[in-house]
């Protein structure tokens, strides 16, 4: 039997008497358990963020994209695509050339984000959700089709229904010897406009036109891309495919994923979860202080009883344990109690949603959530770890000052 541990437990649980001790005993396990539960619920509602943009950007972006270390041309040779298609883990390769540009539709213009693309794009069937307007379709009987973002649309006023009414795109030629003011200083294309997409409002301002059309506009070599873009079969690690392609590609081209296309974003989420979990931390910390002031005046009722241990012969060790213990109990409960409950809250947010974002335009109505072990794992340190620290400062005091005073008497 864990003499410490009975004792701290008699104390706490004891019924025969209901003092002030007690009732701060009370608040101290419920503001651990209030912070704790809270912890569990922000934590979670990050992650369901990171995994609310990744889900955005899956509709536009490809698993993994193999861009140029250096520069903004990507130079594709036979060995390349044998190589990546060697692998057996890709299933469509896309061949894209991006660069701004300028659109005119009747009497408006404005600046684009070009997105050549040949026709596996549309295979991916990514855009298929994300249409509001039109059909997706690029080259068809002859003519050149384009695809508009919803931005571009309200920005031009275009209408897919529109036969009539072509969209200009406008790219300056690589010739010195023009200037700007010259007509002969811009390629340009025309395109019927097939279809309207809104993802979210980043992909606002792009154009996807066919690629062989944009090579041309923007003055691009047969063997020259900007990138190449890799749809991965279902249940490959795309982790382990992205290592392996890097090592056998080189150092010439770079393999990024859709969080190393949109960095700052992620790690603007990762810093603010990072500062909320310290936040919270410190939440949880003051709502431990009451353990503290529980544990001291639990050690001023209880110092004939620990008189009496003395007398019997324990040490200032096991008088210690017995506190520390006592301050555990409540943190334990507490902790649980609030793990118990934020996991329940979190469960219930993902089936029902009960919690909206207030925003007409999200993909999503509810704030999204996602529990990860880790953070679990995090909380319980952070419960342990603080109440520890408070707990051990009384726990010690109790026990010098018990000691001194059995010595006096």
């Amino acid at each position: 039997m864990n003499l410490p541990l009975w004792i701290a437990r008699r104390y706490f649980f004891s019924k025969r008497k209901r003092s002030f001790i007690n009732l701060i005993s009370l608040v101290s396990m419920l503001g651990v358990g209030v912070g704790t539960m809270a912890l569990v619920v922000v934590l979670s509602v990050f992650n369901g963020m990171e995994e609310l943009n990744r889900m955005i950007f899956k509709t536009f972006e490809a698993d993994l994209t193999v861009a140029p270390a250096q520069g903004k041309r990507l130079t594709v040779s036979p060995g390349l695509l044998q190589t990546i298609r060697k692998t057996g883990e890709v299933s469509l390769i896309t061949q894209v050339i991006e660069d701004n540009a300028l659109a005119r539709y009747r009497d408006g213009q404005t600046v684009v984000k070009l997105k050549g693309i040949d026709n596996s794009y549309l295979q991916r069937r990514q855009l298929d959700t994300a249409l509001v307007e039109g059909r997706l379709r690029l080259q068809e009987d002859g003519v050149n089709y384009a695809l508009v973002a919803e931005g571009v649309r309200n920005s031009l006023l275009i209408s897919p229904e529109d036969m009539l009414t072509p969209l200009e795109l406008w790219y300056p030629q690589n010739r010195k010897t023009y200037t700007v003011l010259s007509a002969d200083a811009f390629n340009q294309a025309n395109f019927l406009v097939s279809g309207v997409f809104f993802i979210e409002d980043n992909f606002n301002d792009f154009v996807l036109a066919p690629l062989s059309v944009v090579r041309e506009l923007v003055g691009y070599q047969q063997n020259q891309l900007s990138s190449l873009e890799l749809q991965v079969k279902p249940e490959v690690n795309i982790a382990k495919l992205k290592k392996s392609l890097q090592q056998q590609l080189g150092g010439k081209v770079v393999i990024k994923d859709r969080d190393d296309l949109n960095p700052d974003l992620f790690r603007a989420i990762r810093i603010e979860k990072l500062f909320v979990t310290v936040t919270l931390a410190f939440l949880v910390l003051i709502a431990s202080i009451n353990i503290f002031f529980s544990l001291s005046m639990l050690a001023i009722e209880k110092k004939d009883d620990v008189a009496i241990l003395y007398a019997m012969g324990a040490s200032p060790s096991l008088v210690r344990r017995i506190f520390l213990f006592e301050g555990s109990i409540v943190a334990f409960i507490g902790g649980i109690v609030g793990l118990v409950l934020g996991i329940v809250l979190c469960l219930l947010q993902q089936r029902f949603g009960f919690v909206s974002m207030g925003i007409e335009s999200s993909l999503i109505d509810a704030y999204p959530v996602k529990l990860q072990a880790r953070d679990l794992i995090i909380t319980t340190l952070i419960v342990i770890i603080v109440t520890s620290v408070v707990s051990w400062f009384p726990a010690k005091k109790a026990a010098a000052v018990s000691k001194a005073v059995d010595s006096v008497q």
